[in-house]
């Protein structure tokens, strides 16, 4: 086992909780950051400017170098510019690149930055900024933490016209600007930008600045950090900056062990579909490519085909002093993702530790929905669950003594401009077309679709 891998699960057993999430610090395993390294073209040139930003105890960097010194890239000298915030890792981080500069040909720089702060220097052309090189290659396994509205990040990404809200992403762009006209980028982050409105602006970004190269998918999502208990689907993902789009490799394994490693290439199109104003990446798991590519009339909104979706109003822990275990004549039915088994309703439900009801009254009434027919989708699910998407049908006839209905926020609920489908046919139609799918690679576009097609 390698210097960096023993102090990687060192330092994994020893760091607490709380400061891995103040950091968003999870340290790469040395069999991911491997595979990483490996995606890079084997390029040639008289030097290598590394970028590794949030380079922790340099795993990525570590895997870098040993391709290089193994022959899997034709510079002849690297150099690399490593940040890191956390003091503390400086002596590890040190100790493992030193060793690399006793047989190569390297140079290294360290620096206990904040990344963001540093790159958006550059990018302003501060005269108090340090000087920093196009880079010819970035990898990188940024932290994972929520950018506040009034953070000092947000403050400086603003001012360079990055729009994002998380780190990971924010230190993805910021890399991207930083590399050379032809630089590669190669990251680890979480797959949640790849659709949604909160990452429209990153997704637009580095669609706009890059072409994507190679996605690779892992089947569980403690896979990639499980010695740190983290549940998050993660993707890898490589990027050509400003380069001509071409097919995208999507591979996937079931672990960090790669043992199963399969490859397929699609087009482009079919990763980003053309006159998609979200930017929404769609990505099709090698057994269900075909079946995955949406059709043209997949992409009309929602105001186009009548229908409306949103997250269940009811926020437990805001309106915690109206929840009732058990319904009475001065509540209504309150909806968790619990209720719904198997495509259908079990409510109440005393099984689970989950309230069944909700008081009416006029602070909760603003937050319910008409009773009727609904179709809802649980907003969360495993990945290890045979489906991704559970739907279910909410029919009146179960709560025949109630005239209002609530529903969790852990739900999406289809309705129609917040009152009940107008077609209760649509409703089964919808729940019948998800109990038959076999296919996990969903999105909301494709549930649209299928309302489109049925109606």
């Amino acid at each position: 086992m390698s210097l960096v891998e023993q102090t990687r699960l060192r330092l994994s057993r020893t760091t607490g909780a709380e400061k891995k999430a103040r950091l968003g610090q999870f340290f790469t395993p040395a069999g991911v950051a491997g595979f990483m390294a490996g995606l890079f073209d084997k390029t040639a040139g008289e030097t290598c400017r590394l970028l590794d930003p949030g380079a922790g105890i340099g795993s990525l960097s570590a895997a870098f170098l040993d391709r290089w010194i193994c022959g899997g890239f034709h510079f002849n000298r690297l150099e690399l510019d490593a940040f890191e915030i956390d003091g503390s890792l400086h002596p590890f981080l040190d100790e493992i690149l030193r060793g690399y500069k006793a047989v190569s040909n390297v140079g290294f720089k360290m620096h206990e930055k904040d990344f963001i702060e540093a790159a958006a220097d550059v990018i302003q052309g501060s005269l108090f900024s340090s000087i920093f090189p196009k880079y010819t290659h970035a990898i990188l396994n940024p932290p994972y933490k929520k950018i506040k509205n009034d953070s000092a990040h947000r403050k400086i990404l603003n001012s360079i016209y990055v729009e994002t809200v998380n780190l990971y992403s924010a230190f993805v762009a910021l890399s991207l600007a930083l590399l050379d006209e032809d630089g590669q980028l190669v990251a680890i982050i979480p797959r949640s930008f790849c659709n949604g409105p909160y990452y429209r602006p990153f997704r637009k970004y580095i669609l706009n600045n890059s072409s994507i190269r190679h996605i690779h998918l892992f089947s569980s999502r403690n896979s990639a950090f499980k010695d740190d208990s983290v549940l998050q689907e993660n993707i890898i993902i490589m990027l050509d900056k400003n380069v001509l789009r071409k097919d995208v490799v999507i591979s996937t394994s079931t672990d960090s062990s790669f043992s199963d490693l399969s490859f397929q290439k699609f087009s482009f199109n079919e990763i980003v579909k053309k006159k998609d104003d979200e930017y929404f990446i769609h990505i099709p798991t090698t057994n269900n490519c075909k079946n995955t590519c949406l059709k043209e009339a997949s992409l009309c909104t929602i105001d186009e085909i009548g229908m409306h979706v949103s997250t269940g109003p009811v926020v437990g822990f805001r309106l915690k002093d109206f929840l009732r275990d058990k319904p009475n004549s001065n509540t209504v039915p309150l909806l968790y993702p619990s209720h719904f088994t198997n495509d259908k309703i079990e409510w109440p439900k005393h099984s689970v530790k989950k309230p069944n009801a909700i008081e009416l009254n006029t602070s909760t009434e603003k937050w319910l929905f008409p009773k009727g027919h609904y179709c809802v989708v649980k907003r969360f699910s495993s990945k290890e669950e045979k489906r991704r998407i559970v739907a279910s049908v909410v029919l009146p006839d179960c709560f025949p003594t109630s005239k209002l209905l609530g529903f969790e926020n852990h739900l999406n609920v289809f309705h129609q401009n917040k009152k009940p489908l107008l077609k209760p046919e649509s409703v089964n139609a919808i729940a019948e077309k998800f109990s038959k799918l076999k296919y996990n690679n969903l999105d909301l576009n494709q549930i649209l679709w299928y309302w489109f097609f049925i109606r």
